[in-house]
């Protein structure tokens, strides 16, 4: 693989992970300092990327069954038994959201665990379990000379997962992954299993694309994939409030396979700089290499990445190495596959005192520059360190009931470094709730697997049809089996 988008700082997959960062920089804000989590020492507890949502649950299991009968009797034997002990029920796999969201507080923990991929390249789709990881995904496809049509920018989350949080990815144009599923078998809270597509038991498909596991346990999934091609990045450099336009005009011209874009986080410069990178066919499409992992170069990029915190002369010296140097060095050809086969391990530093703390907003293109004016006033008034912004596409989605792209948006994933006490937490909060209400004045919305900071009321603000969500699922789920801590926060309120 060539020097390319890897050295490049990892493209979109440095805005994501969940792992330890280093140190809060500038003062503290005059709030508790102790420490926020402790080791509870129990036994059965989980927790997630944020490191902050260690959570007790009565049993967790991890299921590695084929998606056939038998995992699906092992499945109805849980629902039974937390419905008969009046405990939640809920299925997981990698466990990358912030707030424990997919975890059933006291309840039946399931982790699917199985990576059975089967293709069919006549039709162009793969039948996936449920719990199979994207690397796996990419595994199975890329000798066949294909890849994943969209997935998230890093390959060790579930693929149901993906779907059940309607996670989007770079490639373009599209919208979220789920836009991309022909079909899914589902358990439903009664035991019954059901096809849902978007011709056949359409509302239930609509439901659990971003339904966040309540609406029932997806088994298998047949989703479509695409040849995997050899690409060229192109790098543009010019202001950001000139970004919207020419990113939605790139993306939308037809001939862009790959696209993403990063703004100048330093201090001094915040927001001012932009840099577009797309990725469009080579000329000629020869043998393609295998698909390789994260090599020395995604490491080293890491280290400089890491170098930013508490040091604005290395946040300058990234944006340099990123936007003059790289272009310089990084036009090589790379394959489509290379590009998002990249775990979110290879950022972590190990700190066990800090963590990494992700947003995502998404911002009609028209309101970027509104967008970028928010950001300036609340995130420069915090005590949080940030670390990068990573800027995508994402068309409209049509399906989800809780959809956040009602229109096309520029996804802004934005990651902080957070240090693991009282007082960041409470001033993080702060932050974090500020900029969701002027994201939402704006025509905007947020993500919601991250930390559990925004209101009640934003939600509903920000997710007209969650009241619509609610009922549906209470019709579907009377005893309310299927409950996690995302339920439990949020939409139980709204009952």
């Amino acid at each position: 693989m060539s020097f390319s988008r890897r050295a490049l700082l990892l493209g979109a997959g440095a805005a994501i992970g969940g792992y330890a960062g280093a140190k809060l920089s500038g003062d503290v804000p005059p709030v508790d300092g102790t420490r926020l989590t402790q080791p509870s020492g129990a036994t059965n507890t989980l927790n997630d990327a944020s490191l902050l949502s260690e959570t007790p649950v009565f049993r967790h299991t991890i299921m590695a069954e084929a998606p056939g009968d038998v995992l699906i009797e092992r499945l109805r034997g849980e629902i039974r038994e937390a419905r008969a002990e009046g405990r939640p029920f809920n299925i997981g796999a990698a466990r990358h959201s912030m707030g424990g969201h997919a975890i059933p507080p006291g309840g039946h923990a399931v982790t699917f665990d199985n990576g059975l991929v089967e293709p069919d390249t006549a039709a162009g789709t793969y039948r996936v379990h449920a719990g199979a990881r994207w690397s796996e995904v990419i595994a199975a496809l890329d000798p066949i000379g294909f890849g994943p049509k969209v997935m998230q920018s890093n390959n060790d989350f579930g693929v149901a997962s993906t779907f059940c949080v309607n996670a989007h990815g770079w490639p373009v144009p599209h919208g979220p992954m789920g836009a991309t599923v022909r079909s899914l078998r589902l358990l439903l809270p009664s035991g019954d299993v059901v096809t849902a597509s978007r011709t056949e038991n359409a509302d239930l498909f609509n439901l659990t694309m971003g339904g966040y596991g309540l609406t029932g346990a997806i088994i298998d999934m047949v989703v479509e994939m695409e040849p995997n091609r050899l690409l060229v990045p192109t790098f543009d450099h010019m202001a950001a409030e000139d970004f919207a336009p020419a990113f939605v005009s790139a993306v939308e011209a037809g001939d862009v396979n790959m696209a993403y874009g990063r703004l100048n986080v330093s201090r001094r410069t915040f927001f001012e700089d932009a840099l577009m990178i797309t990725y469009r066919d080579a000329p000629v499409q020869t043998d393609l290499p295998p698909v390789t992992g994260s090599g020395f170069m995604s490491k080293a990029a890491a280290q400089i990445f890491r170098a930013q915190l508490m040091n604005e002369p290395a946040k300058a010296l990234r944006w340099w190495f990123e936007a003059s140097l790289g272009p310089s060095i990084g036009a090589g050809e790379v394959t489509r596959n290379a590009l998002i086969n990249e775990p979110v391990a290879t950022l972590d530093d190990g700190d066990p005192t800090r963590t990494d703390i992700l947003h995502e907003y998404f911002v009609p293109p028209e309101r970027f520059p509104d967008f970028m004016a928010a950001c300036r006033e609340v995130i420069l008034s915090s005590y949080q360190e940030m670390m990068n912004i990573t800027l995508r596409y994402v068309r409209t989605d049509p399906d989800s009931v809780l959809a956040y792209a009602p229109g096309p948006r520029i996804a802004c994933v934005m990651l902080f470094s957070q240090e693991m006490t009282v007082r960041a937490e409470a001033d993080h909060a702060r932050m974090t709730q500020e900029l969701i209400q002027r994201t939402l004045d704006i025509g905007g919305t947020y993500y919601l697997p991250y930390r559990p900071h925004a209101t009640r009321a934003q939600l509903k603000q920000g997710y007209p049809r969650a009241e619509e969500f609610v009922a549906r699922k209470l019709e579907l789920d009377p005893d309310r089996v299927f409950r996690n801590a995302f339920w439990n926060t949020y939409m139980e309120g709204l009952a």
